[in-house]
């Protein structure tokens, strides 16, 4: 602050100070309202991050031809991949397969409908393409039962695929935003090499059990559900269990491998897409929405503190440095197959490549091109499968199979 005796010996006016005064006033305040936008912006990506939501619309059908039995689609880099997929819709159907491109143009895609949608049919504009394609276990033509396996926070549901002589499991976890439907892609490919398949939920998934919080915290709790999970397997005859983990299921599965005590049980790990380092998958995600970096460094350390993590909506404190596998590299034990693709656009795979840098004697890493995040199976089924298959019976781990469920 400029001292008024001062000012009136070296020729400054009243006017001048009073000016200056205002100036500082208005930068002060300035400052002040940009460190409150920077820090609610943080604190609403940190929510956003643990926050379980719907599944969000991210194309649009813009036309439906009941008598070909074709849909046209809104053109984004997933409704333009070759293979089979899903549509989440709503109105008289809730979910359809879809197959082939069977036209496309610079704005649309039409794609050859697998389930059948009559003439009277209403679907709304808004849709949401997925990778599942299978979305109810009865679509598998295999043996199941449902399951409840008991957790903490009370029974999870699972669906129980057996095959073989059940001395080999494999418990799939799916990742954030999804449930156990993500999974059933992978059990035949299981199913044919005589491995009980075990679909599992976790809590805040919106069919297992809610925490206090009812927030993810990105694999650091989930283990422990599907920990039970493995207490279960084994309870029922398995020897060796395999985990399977999608996405942020992938995070669960390591988090699971590196602090279980049923850690001897497990024979190794297969991480389709998997979230090996969060900060590097939120930095990523961020520069796709343009999120300044700034932002999305406070949002982490927002989720990392214990005073800001509740402000974020979690119920604890998120610890990023033990979620990051490939610093953690050291202290793995088990083998592990990672499938992902340098075009996820969702998961980067960069972690995924530093992991397999950190430890080859464990880590093999099949490197998909085109597919996107999660949908290797459906772009590519036959590699997809062939390399889950050969990392398998490379270890000894193919079941006996049963004629009858041949």
């Amino acid at each position: 602050m400029v001292d008024s005796r001062r000012a009136g010996r070296t020729g400054a006016s009243p006017s001048l100070i009073a000016g200056i005064r205002a100036a500082l006033t208005m930068i002060a305040a300035a400052l002040a309202g940009a460190l409150a936008a920077l820090g609610f912006a943080s604190l609403h990506m940190a929510r956003k991050v643990v926050t379980p939501a719907t599944r969000p619309a991210d194309t649009e059908i813009l036309r439906l031809d009941t008598d070909a039995q074709t849909i046209t689609l809104a053109r984004t880099p997933d409704t333009q991949l070759p293979g089979r997929y899903g549509l989440f819709t709503t109105g008289t159907a809730d979910y359809v397969k879809l197959g082939s491109v069977v036209s496309e143009d610079a704005d649309s895609v039409t794609r050859k409908l697998l389930t059948h949608v009559p003439d009277t049919a209403k679907l709304s504009s808004a849709a949401a393409f997925s990778g599942w394609y299978f979305d109810r276990p009865e679509q598998l033509h295999l043996p199941f039962t449902p399951e409840l396996i008991g957790s903490a926070l009370g029974p999870c549901p699972a669906w129980l695929f057996p095959a073989g002589d059940g001395d080999v499991w494999v418990i799939q976890v799916h990742g954030r935003g999804a449930t156990r439907a993500e999974c059933l892609r992978a059990v035949p490919v299981f199913h044919a090499m005589g491995i009980t398949s075990l679909v599992v939920s976790y809590r805040n998934d919106g069919e297992a059990p809610r925490s206090r919080a009812g927030t993810y915290t990105l694999g650091a709790t989930e283990w422990r559900d599907v920990d039970a999970a493995v207490g279960f397997a084994r309870r029922h005859g398995a020897k060796r269990v395999i985990l399977m983990g999608w996405s942020m299921g992938g995070a669960v599965a390591l988090q699971l491998s590196l602090h279980s005590a049923h850690r001897d049980t497990i024979a190794g790990l297969i991480l389709e897409s998997p979230v090996v380092d969060w900060r590097v998958v939120l930095g990523y995600q961020a520069s796709m929405l343009r999120v300044p970096p700034t932002v999305t460094s406070l949002a982490i350390r927002a989720l990392r503190s214990e005073w800001a993590s509740p402000l974020a909506g979690a119920g604890a404190p998120i610890p990023f440095e033990r979620l990051d596998i490939v610093a953690r590299a050291g202290e793995l034990r088990h083998p592990i197959l990672i499938l992902h693709s340098d075009d996820d656009g969702f998961v980067p795979s960069d972690a995924s490549h530093d992991l397999v840098v950190a430890r080859p004697d464990l880590v093999q890493m099949k490197v998909f091109d085109v597919a996107r995040h999660t949908k290797l199976w459906n772009y590519d089924q036959d590699r997809w499968s062939d390399s889950i298959r050969s990392w398998v019976q490379e270890r000894g781990l193919a079941g006996t199979v049963d004629a009858q469920q041949a």
